[in-house]
C-alpha cells in the first residue's frame, strides 16, 4: 500500500504527517518537493532516529501549498497541534527572565519570564538575562540605589523603604516629577547599556556610607559592584551599533544536531541558548524549523545572523524581522563564536545524550517490546496513600516517550476515606477515565498500578465497565520497599526482569516517581488538615477565615511566629491573641 502510495505523491511543496498503528502522528516535516522528500524515506540508506522513526510509520498523509513559505508555517502550526513525538524528542522548552520596567502609575521593576509577561504601553523590557539570578540580583540592586515603588497595592502609610530612603512614598507623599524623570533616564540609560551611570552610583553610595561609619553596608555594596564589573566584562563584543541581535549557528554529528543561539542586546552578550535533538529530516530544513518554533516562544530581535545554507529569505518573512547572513567583520566572528560553542556543547554532551536515551526511550521501547505492545507512547502509573484510613488520595504520573511529563500528573482525593485499596483504585481509575472519555483526551498505551492482583483487578474492572481496551500492569515492591515484580494483568503472572537490566531501572524510576508525587500530596493535605483542627479550637474562626489563615500560611509554624498585627489582618485582634496563646500553651503541653 505504501510503495503504491509513494508513486502518487505530487513534485510540489508542503508539508507531510507520518503515522503509526494507531493512526497517530508521530512526526511532522515539511519540503519543497514532498514526492522527493517521502520517498528518501522509505527508499534511502535511513539511520539512526530516522530509521526508528519509518520503523513504526504504517501510513503517511500529506497536505500541499502554493510557496515552500507556506509550507514552513503548515508545519509549525501542525507540530503546534498535533505534539508529534518525534519533533520534541529531546527538545527543551526554555522560558528566559527579563526585566520589566514599568512607568506607571508609579515606576517599578520586577523580574518575568517572557512568555508570561503582558505587552502594555506602560512597559519596557530589558534581556533576557542568562538567568533567573541575575536579573534578580540586578533588579535588587537598581531598586537599592534607586527610590523605587518597592510594595504591592497601595498601603494606607509609608513602609520601611521610605524611613530608609529606599523609596519616596507613592502611597502618601507628594511626589517631585522631575526627580522621577531623571531616575527613570539613568535606570533606562544602564538598561540600554550605560554600565557607567550604575558602576558611579554604586561607587557614590559606597563613599556615603563610609562617610557615615557604615562600613558593613559600604562592603556589602563593593561585592554588588565586583558582580556587575565581572558579568559586564564577560558580555563584550566588538559591535558599537546597540542593535538587538540574535546570532544563530548549529553543529552536526553522528545524527544528533546542536543549535547554538547568542543573545547581544546593546553591544553585548547577555546570554545564550543552545538545544540539541536528533535529526530526523534535512539539516537545514530542521535548522529553519527550529529557528522559527524558537521565536513563536520567545521575544524577536530586531535582527538575526545566520549561517550560509540557511533560508533567510523565509525567515525573514516568516519572523518579520532583518534575517541575514554575514559575510566578514565582527558580524562573522560572532557567527564563529556562536558556531564553537554549538560544537564544544554537542561534544561535551554526547556521552549523557546517548546514556539519557539508553535510560529512557530506549528502555521504553524494551519494555513495548516485552508487554508484545506494538506501541508505547504513554505509560499512566498510579499510587494510593492514606494514614489509617484518613486523607486518602491518589496520584497519576504520566511518561511519554520514556521521559515524565509533569503537565499531565493528576491528583485525586478520595471520597472513601478508610484504608481500603481496592475501592480507593476502583474510583480513581473511573474518575480519570470516564472523563477521558468526555473530553476525548489522549489514552495511554500501558497503566501501571502499584500493587499486586487486588489493584490490577480493581483496574479492570473498571476499564471493562467503561469498554476500554488497555494493557494494565502492577508493580510490586519488596519488604524494603524496592521495585521487586512486575505483573502482567492478563495473565497474572510475574514477568521476570534482570536488576541490572535498563528496563528495571526505568520501571523503578516510574514507581518511585509517582510514589514521591503521591506522597508529597497526601502530607499537603495532612498538614492543612492538623491546621483546620487546631482552629476548630478557635472562638471566633469560622469557615471562612479559617481558609483565609490556611491560605496563606500554610502550616501551624508560620501561623505560631506571625504577629498578631499580621495576623489581625485576617482575624480579630483579640480572636488573633486568644490563637497564639493557645499555640504557645499547645507547644508547652506537647
Amino acid at each position: 500500500m505504501l510503495k503504491e502510495k509513494l508513486k502518487t505523491i505530487p513534485h510540489l511543496p508542503g508539508s507531510y504527517q507520518m503515522r503509526n498503528a494507531n493512526n497517530n502522528i508521530i512526526y511532522v516535516g515539511k519540503a519543497k518537493d514532498l514526492k522527493k522528500r517521502v520517498n528518501s524515506y522509505f527508499k534511502g540508506n535511513v539511520t539512526g532516529k530516522t530509521a526508528k522513526m519509518v520503523s513504526e510509520v504504517v501510513d503517511f498523509t500529506y497536505i500541499t501549498t502554493e510557496t515552500e513559505q507556506e509550507a514552513f508555517i503548515l508545519e509549525l502550526n501542525l507540530i503546534k497541534e498535533y505534539n508529534p513525538k518525534y519533533n520534541i524528542l529531546l527538545k527543551d522548552d526554555k522560558s528566559y527572565p527579563y526585566i520589566e520596567y514599568i512607568n506607571k502609575p508609579y515606576p517599578k521593576l520586577k523580574v518575568s519570564r517572557y512568555l508570561n509577561i503582558k505587552k502594555k504601553d506602560n512597559k519596557k523590557l530589558f534581556g533576557p538575562y542568562p538567568n533567573a539570578y541575575a536579573a534578580r540580583k540586578i533588579v535588587n540592586l537598581i531598586n537599592r540605589l534607586y527610590p523605587l515603588k518597592k510594595c504591592e497595592g497601595m498601603p494606607k502609610n509609608v513602609c520601611l523603604f521610605y524611613h530608609i530612603g529606599e523609596c519616596l512614598g507613592y502611597c502618601q507623599k507628594k511626589i517631585d516629577k522631575e526627580k522621577l524623570i531623571k531616575i527613570e533616564e539613568e535606570i533606562l540609560d544602564f538598561l540600554k547599556g550605560n554600565d557607567k551611570i550604575l558602576i558611579d552610583k554604586i561607587k557614590e553610595k559606597i563613599n556615603i556610607f563610609s562617610n557615615n561609619l557604615n562600613f558593613e553596608a559600604a562592603l556589602d555594596l563593593k561585592k554588588e559592584l565586583q558582580f556587575i564589573e565581572v558579568i559586564l566584562d564577560k558580555q563584550k563584543v566588538e559591535l558599537h551599533d546597540y542593535v538587538n541581535r540574535d546570532v544563530v549557528s548549529y553543529y552536526f554529528n553522528e545524527g544528533l544536531i546542536s543549535v547554538q543561539i547568542l543573545f547581544v542586546r546593546n553591544g553585548k552578550i547577555v546570554g545564550g541558548n543552545n538545544e540539541k535533538f536528533y535529526l530526523i529530516s534535512d539539516v537545514y530544513d530542521e535548522v529553519n524549523s527550529y529557528i522559527i518554533n524558537f521565536y513563536n516562544r520567545h521575544e524577536i530581535p530586531k535582527e538575526i545572523l545566520i549561517e550560509e545554507g540557511l533560508n533567510e529569505v523565509i525567515l525573514s518573512n516568516i519572523l518579520k524581522t532583518k534575517v541575514y547572513i554575514p559575510q566578514k567583520g565582527n558580524k562573522k566572528n560572532l557567527l564563529k563564536m556562536a558556531l564553537e560553542n554549538a560544537k564544544i556543547s554537542l561534544e561535551q554532551e554526547v556521552t549523557i545524550i546517548r546514556n539519557d536515551e539508553a535510560r529512557t526511550i530506549n528502555a521504553n521501547d524494551e519494555l513495548r517490546k516485552l508487554l508484545n505492545l506494538k506501541i508505547l507512547d504513554r505509560i499512566d502509573a498510579f499510587d494510593n496513600s492514606n494514614l489509617f484510613g484518613s486523607f486518602a488520595v491518589s496520584g497519576m504520573v504520566v511518561f511519554k516517550n520514556g521521559k515524565p511529563n509533569k503537565k499531565e500528573y493528576r491528583k485525586y482525593k478520595v471520597s472513601i476515606d478508610k484504608n481500603d485499596d481496592y475501592n480507593t483504585m476502583k474510583e480513581v481509575i473511573y474518575r480519570r477515565y470516564f472523563r477521558a472519555l468526555l473530553e476525548k483526551s489522549e489514552m495511554p498505551d500501558l497503566i501501571l498500578v502499584d500493587g499486586g492482583e487486588n489493584q490490577i483487578r480493581a483496574c479492570k474492572e473498571i476499564l471493562n465497565s467503561l469498554n476500554i481496551n488497555i494493557k494494565v500492569c502492577g508493580l510490586k515492591k519488596d519488604n524494603h520497599h524496592r521495585t521487586n515484580e512486575l505483573i502482567d494483568g492478563d495473565t497474572l503472572n510475574t514477568i521476570e526482569i534482570p536488576r541490572n537490566s535498563d528496563i528495571f531501572h526505568y520501571l523503578t524510576r516510574i514507581q518511585d516517581e509517582v510514589h514521591r508525587f503521591t506522597i508529597t500530596y497526601h502530607k499537603t493535605l495532612r498538614d492543612k488538615g492538623s491546621i483546620a483542627s487546631v482552629l476548630d479550637n478557635i472562638d471566633g474562626i469560622g469557615k471562612i477565615r479559617k481558609k483565609e489563615l490556611i491560605k496563606k500560611y500554610g502550616s501551624i509554624k508560620r501561623m505560631k511566629e506571625a504577629s498578631v498585627d499580621d495576623l489581625s489582618k485576617i482575624i480579630p485582634q483579640n480572636v488573633a491573641e486568644n490563637l497564639l496563646k493557645y499555640l504557645k500553651e499547645r507547644d508547652e503541653f506537647n
